[in-house]
């Protein structure tokens, strides 16, 4: 009997323990609330990759893992908090000319200032007569989907000569590649040149050169495909001052396979009446010609990203946004006006990596939906008119679905 009462005993204490760590321990986030996990359906070796890739974004680098010597973050997660958007905090600065004829300052720190410096060198400062734009880091969630959507599908969407005469003329980014940059097997070459998707102005072919530039650009990280830190002549800062890669091929392409495998931003509220209100609204007033809602992926080794339709809110074009988003810079062969549609897709969750207060945009110069939308202009101009026309309950509706991406 004593036994018994002794197990009785032990097994309520037990139950009560359970209890009282479970109030303790807070719920996991939903996936619709979250962006870093890993897409669905991964091998156990590709979840390794993952994870390993994982670290290496968060890594924070030093003088001692290969840092600078000029530089701005010290590791890809400073920028991309949580997968999410960046801050205007941390913004980048690019730097060039008005003209389309190729960046005339690349001896001189182009197309990207290193403002920050290791101890004993100087951060890098705009040259004299070049022209600048602030961009602001973009979500990396789903980027893996974006990258696999058919050159086929974004020429077909392209109408550079407004031929359907509804005022949107998108086209995509034809642009000269790095010759260690690999394109797809079935890439379409025009005149050498070859379409681009990633950047604010659509200039980077593909995850690995974007990723690699960034290693480069952000943290004067080397890699085999680009062994040279950032230079800059004013500064004192030369090619001869590299050694090689900091980091091996294997931690890159991790990184790589990181941003490829997460997962898609999820919509939230979606039965919402007031959203789905929202988002017939939406189209209504011409947003969804830019901001197109679904693409399809193409073929993937990676059976979890193969065939798949995603709901990224863009079509991955040129488009020319106006003389208020003229910046007076240039970038591949985007003109100033123009920028390529960032995808929609995560935003109603920026402001969580952005302190509370939302910055929206190219370089976060929007507070509000409201105030973003006003800063349209040139193709959009006709959607930025149709909003203001519209009832205040209207646009209401209109700002939920957007809240809901």
């Amino acid at each position: 009997m004593k036994k018994l009462s002794f197990v009785l005993t032990l097994s309520t204490a037990m139950t009560l323990a359970f209890s009282a760590c479970k109030k303790l321990v807070s719920a996991s986030p939903s996936k619709d609330a979250v962006m870093s996990s890993a897409i669905e359906g991964l091998s156990l070796e590709q979840n390794k990759r993952f994870s390993d890739g994982s670290e290496e974004f968060s890594e924070i680098y030093d003088e001692g893992s290969g840092l600078g010597p000029i530089y701005v973050a010290t590791s890809c997660a400073s920028c991309h908090s949580g997968d999410n958007k960046g801050h205007p905090s941390t913004n980048l600065t690019r730097f060039g000319q008005i003209d389309t004829n190729g960046n005339q300052y690349l001896d001189r720190g182009a197309p990207q200032l290193q403002h920050f410096a290791l101890p004993g060198y100087t951060g890098e400062r705009i040259p004299q007569g070049a022209m600048s734009s602030n961009f602001m880091a973009p979500i990396v969630a789903g980027l893996g989907y974006i990258e696999l959507v058919p050159e086929q599908d974004m020429i077909d969407m392209a109408d550079p000569q407004d031929l359907n005469g509804d005022g949107i003329s998108g086209r995509v980014h034809w642009n000269v590649i790095p010759n260690w940059v690999k394109p797809s097997a079935n890439a379409i070459q025009q005149n050498g040149k070859y379409i681009c998707r990633f950047g604010r102005k659509g200039g980077v072919y593909n995850l690995h050169q974007q990723i690699v530039g960034a290693f480069n650009n952000d943290m004067g990280i080397t890699t085999s495909y680009m062994p040279i830190d950032p230079y800059n002549a004013e500064s004192g800062i030369h090619p001869s001052l590299s050694s090689g890669a900091d980091i091996d091929d294997k931690s890159l392409n991790s990184t790589v396979f990181y941003i490829q495998a997460l997962q898609a931003p999820i919509q939230r509220d979606q039965n919402n009446v007031v959203v789905m209100e929202g988002k017939t609204i939406f189209k209504n007033i011409g947003c969804a010609k830019c901001h197109v809602e679904s693409l399809r992926t193409g073929n993937s080794i990676i059976s979890a990203l193969h065939q798949k339709t995603f709901y990224p809110y863009t079509d991955l074009l040129l488009h020319d946004m106006g003389a208020a988003l003229n910046d007076h810079y240039t970038e591949g062969f985007a003109m100033a006006s123009e920028w390529r549609t960032t995808p929609l897709w995560g935003v109603g969750l920026s402001k969580d990596a952005q302190g509370g207060v939302m910055y929206l945009m190219h370089d976060g110069r929007a507070g509000s939906f409201e105030e973003a939308i006003q800063w349209h202009g040139g193709e959009a101009e006709q959607s930025k008119i149709n909003f203001n026309q519209i009832s205040k309950t209207d646009q209401n509706r209109l700002i939920a679905f957007l809240s809901s991406l």
